[in-house]
């Protein structure tokens, strides 16, 4: 620092200025540069509910960052502004009376380079995805083995050999239909569809792959055009998007039935590993094998512990038990039966008894005749008969025929 006031100070320690006058001053200077348009990266943006939005932007050679102000509209206009993105800006300084600080008001902001291709792109995605086409719930499954694999790929590219070495190596016996097209250029897109089309038009093909190495981002544009897009959502077949390297992210990758981070993961995607499928077997035999073995072993011990019970030991042993209960049952059904009988027969006597007592032979056995007349109608009194009638006498060992030859009353 300057041990003394520097000799071209315009006024004296005497004469002093105030600082907002001078603050002033500086501001007007400023100011009166006017519009200009720069070149500047967009490090920050900070989007607010109110109309005043605020940036921040850096040149990227001299590492200077400034504040930067613009409205709602400006930024909206510049289109999807995300940070990092390169812009020319049409700007005027300002300073800011309150503490001095310099920033610059916006007026017009455009989007250069690749930010523009990018903004292109961002633009395209969010029509695309407000049609549907990237809906996850539209993507085809992939088969498990599919019995033609078709390929779009570069002549003689690293990616035909990784994606062919690596299904090779994985599963020998696939099948792999081979189309060879532009992968850069106006004419890529087109190129791309064409072959597209041909494989999707064969019936036993049923995956395909579309296949490019890494590159820049204008290297990779015809994988992002809209009509390859939508051809791709379109096709019967499933598809396999395996273009450049993982930070790669064309739009094909979005509308791709599968996305593989590279051409060598795409190998990984439509086919399995054979070494890994005939280990799998392997194990699914060992494993069925354990269980057959512990099945039979588990079935054996049920087996034995069945064989060990008393009654699979001596099958007639409890027919002893049952056979002495069957005979004292029958033993007592016998008395039963006997006691039912003689409690039968003393009834039935004691009934013929008095059957017998009460009997009309009881009573001619005692001396006393029925007399009857011809017609069998027993014959009670004198006042019955007329001399000259036949009539019978039963007695206890026969009958008696009498004709009555006079009656006398009492």
């Amino acid at each position: 620092m300057p041990s003394s006031p520097p000799s071209s100070a315009r006024n004296t320690a005497e004469t002093p200025q105030p600082l907002g006058v001078v603050v002033q001053q500086v501001k007007g200077w400023v100011e009166r540069c006017g519009w200009v348009w720069v070149e500047a990266q967009v490090i920050e943006i900070n989007r607010r509910a109110a109309p005043t939005q605020f940036l921040v932007m850096r040149d990227k050679r001299a590492e200077q960052s400034v504040r930067v102000t613009c409205t709602a509209m400006v930024l909206d206009a510049a289109g999807p502004l995300t940070q990092g993105t390169t812009v020319v800006a049409c700007v005027s300084p300002r300073v800011w009376a309150k503490d001095a600080s310099l920033s610059f008001e916006c007026a017009e902001i455009r989007i250069v380079g690749e930010g523009r291709l990018l903004a292109q792109l961002e633009q395209l995605k969010r029509k695309l995805q407000a049609e549907g086409l990237f809906d996850p719930v539209r993507k085809k499954p992939l088969p498990f083995l599919p019995r033609a694999i078709g390929l779009v790929t570069g002549a003689d590219s690293a990616a035909e050999r990784d994606v062919l070495s690596n299904i090779t190596r994985r599963w020998p016996a696939a099948d792999i239909r081979v189309r060879h097209s532009l992968v850069q250029g106006p004419d890529a897109a087109a190129d791309v569809m064409t072959a597209l089309a041909e494989l999707d038009a064969v019936p036993e093909i049923e995956v395909i792959v579309i296949a490019r190495g890494g590159g820049s981002l204008e290297d990779l544009l015809p994988f992002s055009d809209e009509g390859l897009v939508r051809a791709v959502f379109a096709a019967r077949t499933p598809v396999v998007s395996a273009i450049g390297h993982e930070p790669d992210s064309p739009i094909l990758d979005l509308v791709a039935d599968k996305r593989a981070s590279t051409p060598t993961d795409a190998a990984k995607l439509v086919v399995p590993d054979a070494a890994e499928q005939a280990q799998q077997v392997r194990d699914v035999l060992a494993r069925l094998r354990q269980a057959i073995v512990t099945r039979l072993r588990t079935e054996q011990q049920s087996l034995d512990q069945m064989r060990s019970r008393p009654v699979l030991r001596d099958p007639t042993g409890g027919f002893a038990a049952h056979d002495e209960w069957l005979q004292n049952r029958r033993l007592r059904l016998e008395r039963a039966i006997d006691r039912r009988l003689a409690d039968d027969q003393t009834a039935l006597d004691h009934a013929v008894r008095s059957i017998r007592a009460m009997s009309p032979k009881a009573t001619l056995d005692r001396g006393y005749a029925i007399v009857a007349d011809a017609e069998g109608t027993s014959v009670t009194s004198v006042n019955d008969v007329e001399p000259g009638d036949q009539l019978m006498v039963y007695l206890s060992d026969g009958q008696v025929f009498v004709e009555v030859d006079y009656q006398e009353a009492k």
